[in-house]
């Protein structure tokens, strides 16, 4: 799974399936084909409004697509959402799949992949809120020491 969200595209083909995209909609109509590769692309991007309008391609398509169609579009929402630690929103997305498919591998993967993410992160967060308050505590300390000494 790691590989699926670390996976990034190539210029090149960020370019085909941009163009191929662009070209539809010049036409007044893009096909469900050439927006997903498309959202697909942008979402392995290294760039985070590329993901960002990848995500929204996808969006569009999941409120029109067949239900085989919504699975692929869940997945790789959550995978967009999950590369902009976007963790909540990725676990929703990957949450509404599993509803739909217990036994989805890959989602099951992915979510596992999303908490131990957001669990990482949280601990992150609570060890910078921590050492915040050490440092004021600290410093509270020594001003009242300096005050202490000047009586």
């Amino acid at each position: 799974m790691e590989a699926v969200v670390s996976e990034t595209v190539t210029p090149e083909d960020l370019m085909k399936f941009e163009k191929k995209y662009t070209a539809e909609l010049a036409k007044g109509s893009v096909s469900k084909e050439s927006q997903f590769e498309y959202a697909w692309c942008l979402i392995r991007s290294k760039y985070s409004n590329d993901i960002a309008k990848g995500i929204l391609l996808l969006e569009e398509l999941l409120h029109k697509g067949t239900k085989d169609d919504q699975r692929d579009y869940l997945f790789y929402l959550a995978v967009a959402n999950y590369r902009l630690k976007e963790y909540e929103k990725g676990l929703k997305y990957v949450r509404v799949l599993l509803k739909n498919e217990p036994s989805n591998t890959q989602g099951l993967e992915l979510e596992k992949l999303i908490k131990k993410a957001m669990q990482k992160d949280g601990l992150v967060g609570m060890a910078i809120v921590g050492g915040i308050g050490l440092g004021v505590a600290g410093l509270a300390g020594l001003i009242g020491l300096a005050v202490a000494k000047s009586k």
